[in-house]
């Protein structure tokens, strides 16, 4: 499909683009449970040295944590405590979570939940 233009024939930004563009991830703030991840670089070649183009490399699914939310609202009132942190790496499910872009950075937004595992070290 391609990308619609005004009369004049110049692009339209994409809704997201020009939203999340003007934000930076200093900026973020996730709420309830929600934390921002850095994902960690795709491999770029097998550990034999073969290539990868971009359709063959898999999802990272390991990345850094770069804002954290405050905690989700249990029934009685009460916030739940986060169990990570800013700069905690972590291992999260594939396919969790909302990507996006901010500054040229491709960042993620899961929910606390959706994080299996910090890497120690």
């Amino acid at each position: 499909m391609p990308h619609e233009s005004d009369a004049r024939g110049r692009p339209w930004p994409k809704q997201e683009e020009s939203t999340l563009a003007k934000a930076t991830a200093s900026k973020l703030r996730p709420l309830g449970d929600r934390v921002v991840i850095k994902p960690s670089a795709r491999e770029e070649m097998t550990k034999s040295g073969i290539v990868l183009p971009d359709t063959a490399k898999e999802k990272p699914q390991e990345g850094e944590i770069i804002a954290a939310g405050p905690g989700k609202i249990l029934e009685d009132g009460k916030r739940e405590t986060m169990d990570v942190k800013v700069g905690d790496k972590v291992l999260y499910a594939k396919y969790a979570g909302t990507e996006f872009k901010v500054d040229g950075d491709e960042l993620l937004i899961v929910s606390q939940k959706d994080i299996l595992a910090i890497v120690a070290g």
